[in-house]
């Protein structure tokens, strides 16, 4: 068996013990938690997420002509449905056990899309079938393709059940090398598609390798290009799998969610959302692969979840740069409890795009599985916004190749020496009054990292009870105003512990060290 084919037996042999792992996780009767306890304790106060009630009124979607056969389009029977309980006043929409091939589904209020057991929704790769439209992504104002699932301006709905929703993202999203054995990467040219003039970067068409040319430095938003442009490069605006927007009372239970075009479940600006008992499953591979990006949202429960992805897991945003800004829409009250994160940029993140402000956030009872980053809050000059009343405990990690926990305020950006500090101003982002507690990890590349800018130092965090061993560095703090470090063990190679400067406030275990201008090396002893 040559090294290619042992690589690929062992992914094989991952993927079904990851799934058995999930299924042993979703059966587990105590690793679920009462609503109610949800709310003791909290260090904030929030109102009780409200979950969506519905009538005692059901159809199956099959009574408006769907057929499970993996070959009919069933997107007007599913509509269909949607639309007569919608206009029956409420109630569920059966997809019955089957495999069973769509194009976009549209949610309407009061109606609840129940999957059951065995039922597979697989989304059409015809690109044709989801049109261009104006929505945001990444924080910004702008045009993609229709998402799969989506819901705009409703009330009371719910996606329940047992089944699975596969996005068809592998038509939609381009692939590094990189990220791929030599046998994947061939397997992959041979299926089609068109390869940047570097050979690194594989794209599902010639549409889609175009506007990747044309979109070059302009991020997701470039206004003189208008529709009938983007007709022949579409692809490249491949959609999230799940787009639910300006939406209240919103329920995900039970269900499983799967190779999405882009990121996975995107709730924007919703209130009274819950995600219980879901699952999301993307290719390490997959290509800004999130699983769950909650923006701009108020009262938000994310309990119960088992979170496989290519990209950050469970990420909180609230927009970017002027765009969200002028939306001016915080993500708050959050509560992240009992949730598995396997592969993924991030366990649990803030940011980058956090105009809009985020506060207000407990997590607890998580547990983060080989991500590249444990915790991880992002930002950079020229989000404005504010990050605040944030307090996470009770974590275990093991493996983490990079930070157990990062917040930088320099986010994929650097700071030169001696550049000038500029002012603060509403493009400036603030990082404060962060509180982390009870965290274990066995395996990181560095425990902590804690970068702040010079005009706007991180302010008032606080590290206590924190265990790290075979990390290969300990503590970088740089640019922090006010920081309390208690009961904190980090093994390293040297003995290493703490590396600090530019940091005033500083207190060590019950001792204060008061301002450190210059870089300064703190050991265990």
């Amino acid at each position: 068996m040559n090294r290619f084919l042992k690589k690929d037996f062992r992914v094989m042999l991952m993927g079904l013990l990851l799934l058995a792992s999930c299924q042993a996780y979703s059966n587990s009767e105590d690793q679920t938690i009462e609503m109610e306890d949800l709310y003791k304790d909290l260090p904030f106060s929030m109102p009780k997420v409200e979950r969506p009630v519905f009538p005692d009124y059901q159809v199956s979607i099959c009574d408006f002509g769907a057929k499970s056969n993996g070959v009919t389009l069933n997107t007007e029977a599913i509509n269909k449905a949607i639309k007569a309980v919608h206009d029956k006043g409420g109630g569920k929409v059966v997809i019955p056990e089957g495999l069973w091939l769509t194009g976009p589904i549209v949610l309407q209020s009061n109606v609840n899309l129940h999957a059951e057991k065995n039922a597979l929704i697989v989304f059409s790769s015809d690109t044709s079938l989801y049109p261009i439209v104006t929505t945001s992504f990444e924080g910004l104002d702008t045009r993609r393709c229709q998402s799969p699932i989506s819901a705009i301006n409703a009330e009371n709905i719910a996606i329940t059940g047992y089944g699975v929703f596969d996005g068809a993202g592998d038509r939609w999203r381009p692939v590094k090398k990189d990220k791929m054995t030599d046998r994947q990467w061939k397997k992959l040219l041979q299926s089609g598609g068109k390869v940047d003039e570097s050979g690194k970067v594989w794209y599902p068409d010639e549409g889609a390798l175009k506007a990747s040319v044309l979109m070059a430095d302009w991020g997701n938003k470039r206004p003189d290009m208008d529709i009938k442009e983007w007709e022949k490069m579409k692809s490249w605006l491949r959609p999230v799998l799940l787009s639910i927007v300006k939406s209240k009372k919103v329920l995900l239970e039970g269900v499983t969610f799967k190779n999405s075009p882009n990121w996975c479940l995107h709730p924007l600006s919703c209130e009274s959302l819950t995600l219980n008992d879901v699952k999301v499953f993307n290719p390490w591979y997959s290509q800004n692969g999130d699983a769950l990006d909650v923006e701009s949202c108020k009262n938000v429960l994310i309990t119960n979840c088992f979170f496989d992805a290519g990209d950050d897991a469970i990420c909180l945003k609230s927009g970017k740069d002027k765009d969200g800004r002028r939306r001016g829409e915080p993500c708050e009250n959050v509560i992240v409890k009992n949730n598995t994160v396997l592969h993924g940029h991030g366990g649990f993140v803030i940011g980058s795009e956090m105009s809009g402000g985020v506060k207000n956030v407990y997590v607890s009872e998580c547990s983060f599985i080989g991500t590249d980053v444990g915790l991880r809050f992002k930002s950079v000059r020229g989000r404005g916004g504010v990050v605040e009343n944030i307090y996470i405990n009770h974590i275990n990690m093991i493996d983490i190749p990079n930070d157990a926990l990062i917040a930088d305020l320099y986010y994929a950006t650097k700071g030169a020496p001696g550049e000038p500090v500029p002012d603060v101003t509403e493009e400036t982002p603030a990082f404060r009054n962060i509180h982390i507690s009870d965290v274990f990890c066995k395996g990181a590349g560095r425990a902590v990292y804690l970068n702040g800018l010079p005009e706007m130092p991180i302010e008032n965090i606080s590290i206590k009870n924190m265990v790290v061993t075979g990390a290969k560095q300990g503590i970088v703090i740089n640019k922090v105003a006010k920081i309390s470090i208690e009961n904190v063990d980090i093994e390293t190679p040297d003995d290493s512990m703490i590396q600090i400067e530019n940091t005033t406030g500083i207190t060590i275990n019950g001792k204060e060290y008061g301002t450190i201008s210059e870089k300064r090396l703190l050991t265990k002893n």
